[in-house]
């Protein structure tokens, strides 16, 4: 394990390379966790003639909320780390091992892995759910070394992927009968989708604001988005797409794409004009777009961990569903505590302070929205 000493360009072009490269693994990504307080290293694995096998992006934060001294640290590998090859335990036995170590000379309560690895595919108890030995195999080994399966996942464990080496007829052939319809209306009835820029950042966060409050979800500042959506936009790994009915915003997303894959990671919709289908529309016109600059997945980021109707994300499931993808389930997030006592408090006093954050963050949004 060693540190990277290249550029940002250089790492991205490296990382691109294996098969769960991810944006959230991007030199970008750092950068701009570091101005919220997290500090973010790079670092590399080389079997022994010298070919990097796996790499990482390390975020590291000192904690300063009540509780915990202000010398207490964690540490995260956002969609990490990344491998050349999930099947070859001396490997992944190698690189979790240098992490934790790595962790513990940081004295951090714990380190937090996401690696991007699939658990298998299909909805479970589905005729169509599989499971992947190969992800089952690197469960089996987390837990050998002392993960704990997190309570706090962050990114979305479960997603619908699209594979967009399909010709455009199949993928419409892949969707839902309704689906079609609904993308067909929205052209009938006069929406368009244009390609935003970072002039619209401001608009994009608008509407983010106003969707959230609809639908009772947590947002941050406008300045934390205008940061993480001008940064990607400038590089040209991000894609705003507006959808316009003669001339209003009525919804918009904003795609990802890096190493041929693109995320939907954010959407955000107006409340007028939705029985045009916006959305529908955006969605489409995401995924032509991004098959034409060469992506041959389209990841609609988010599905549920429990696959029934009661499930927050159920009405999101069932819109995603309506396109064709697969929905694919990966390992999710584990975590190797250091410091038995203080994870215990993070794992359960932390939650009731963020709930009073949440709850802060709303209503500041509200006020955003009155302004």
């Amino acid at each position: 394990m060693r540190i990277f000493k290249g550029s940002g360009k250089e790492w991205n072009e490296l990382i691109s390379e294996f098969p769960e490269a991810h944006v959230l693994q991007s030199w970008e990504w750092g950068q701009i966790k570091a101005c919220y307080s997290w500090y973010p290293s790079y670092y590399l694995w080389q079997d022994d003639k010298e070919a990097v096998v796996a790499a990482a992006l390390i975020l590291e934060r000192s904690l300063s909320i009540p509780l915990f001294s202000s010398g207490t640290r964690i540490l995260y590998v956002p969609k990490g780390p990344m491998l050349s090859d999930w099947g070859d335990v001396q490997l992944r036995g190698r690189v979790i091992g240098d992490l934790l170590a790595f962790s513990q000379q940081r004295k951090a309560i714990f380190v937090k892995i996401d690696p991007d690895v699939r658990l298998g595919v299909g909805v479970p108890g589905s005729p169509e759910s599989t499971q992947d030995p190969a992800g089952q195999a690197v469960v089996q080994q987390l837990q050998n070394l002392g993960g704990i399966e997190s309570e706090e996942q962050i990114q979305f464990r479960n997603t619908f992927l699209i594979d967009l080496t399909k010709d455009e007829e199949e993928l419409l052939a892949a969707m839902k009968q309704k689906t079609r319809y609904n993308l067909r209306l929205a052209e009938r009835r006069g929406v368009t989708v244009r390609v935003g820029s970072i002039s619209d950042v401001d608009l994009l966060y608008r509407m983010y604001a106003e969707t959230s409050v609809r639908d009772g979800f947590v947002i941050r500042h406008w300045e934390y988005y205008r940061q993480v959506w001008g940064t990607f936009i400038r590089n040209g790994m991000a894609e705003p797409l507006i959808a316009e009915v003669e001339g209003e915003p009525v919804g918009a997303l904003i795609i990802f794409r890096m190493a041929g894959k693109a995320w939907f990671i954010y959407g955000m919709s107006r409340s007028e004009h939705r029985e045009k289908m916006p959305n529908h529309l955006l969605q489409w016109q995401a995924i032509i777009r991004s098959k034409a600059a060469g992506c041959s997945i389209y990841d609609m980021w988010g599905a549920p961990d429990d696959f029934v109707e009661n499930d927050p994300l159920w009405g999101v499931y069932r819109f995603k569903q309506g396109f064709g993808g697969e929905v694919v389930r990966t390992v999710g997030a584990w975590d190797f505590p250091n410091r038995r006592l203080f994870y215990r408090l993070y794992t359960h006093v932390l939650p009731n302070i963020l709930a009073v954050m949440r709850s802060r963050g709303k209503a500041r949004t509200r006020q955003t929205l009155a302004v």
